[in-house]
């Protein structure tokens, strides 16, 4: 796993990117050790979801036993970390047909650390509804405007980490929004989350 100083500096780069500044490609462990490496920031982003994801067993629970409710905490685990993982294997299957194979552990190390980012962003949202549930309208506001704040930031950053032209990075980023979406929703009706 990754140091602490290690992660700050992925981090790091990745805000580089979202701002638009493709050195920030060199902030980041493109080896093969880095490419696995960045699977750890599941691990970084985990804090945060589970909050959300009590934030939802709470919601829909309501007064059920521990067993059902860590049921139902194990299913959006899976839903989410599947929407996370699906896409890249969907992208490791085009990239070079796309002609994107050269990008491609470049994409992958960026997006894994900045949906870890995009993970801590969120969380004021998460933890407003968890401890605050009276005023979901404001969570939910607030939700919205971090959720539209991390695409423009991941747009950035697929346009800067792809580096061929926007066309192409918006391309990918379209492709991949529209595959995380169809694979959380086709996780979550598996799943019987269907809320």
């Amino acid at each position: 796993m990754p140091t602490g100083v290690e992660i700050q500096q992925y981090m790091a780069g990745v805000w580089r990117l979202m701002m638009g500044r493709p050195d920030g490609v060199r902030w980041l462990d493109l080896s093969a050790d880095g490419f696995w490496n960045s699977f750890f920031a599941i691990l970084v982003a985990f804090p945060p979801l589970m909050v959300g994801w009590v934030g939802i067993a709470n919601d829909v629970a309501g007064d059920v036993g521990a067993d059902v409710r860590f049921g139902l905490l194990v299913r959006l685990f899976l839903a989410d970390i599947g929407a996370w993982l699906i896409p890249l294997g969907l992208l490791a299957a085009v990239a070079r047909p796309a002609g994107i194979a050269d990008r491609f552990v470049h994409y992958v190390v960026a997006s894994n650390w900045a949906s870890a980012l995009f993970a801590w962003l969120l969380a004021p949202a998460a933890i407003m509804r968890l401890f605050f549930p009276a005023g979901d309208g404001a969570a939910d506001l607030l939700a919205l405007v971090l959720f539209v704040v991390t695409l423009f930031l991941s747009w950035r950053l697929t346009t800067a980490v792809i580096d061929k032209g926007p066309a192409m990075g918006s391309a990918v980023f379209f492709s991949m929004f529209a595959a995380s979406v169809a694979a959380l929703l086709t996780l979550q009706s598996l799943l019987g989350l269907t809320f």
